[in-house]
């Protein structure tokens, strides 16, 4: 695993900022993409979608996890 890696986003017309480590921008980024959405747009729906107690870096690496787990499955 790389070294935590800071993005700035607004969220709700709020800026946030989030750590995360460079393997796991890399699967939402591609998420993104796939999804025809800007990387915001996705991030927002993430936020949207996660329980309340879920901080908001753990609900993205966990989106980047079964996003993952999704692909090697489509793939074996």
């Amino acid at each position: 695993m790389s070294d935590l890696i800071k993005r700035s986003i607004s969220l709700s017309g709020h800026r946030t900022s989030i750590a995360l480590e460079s393997e796991f921008w890399a699967v939402l980024d591609a998420m993104a993409q796939e999804r025809n959405l800007s990387f915001a747009a996705l991030i927002g729906k993430l936020d949207a979608s996660r329980p309340p107690e879920r901080p908001l870096a753990s609900a993205l690496r966990v989106a980047a996890l079964q996003q993952a787990l999704q692909q090697a499955s489509d793939n074996s």
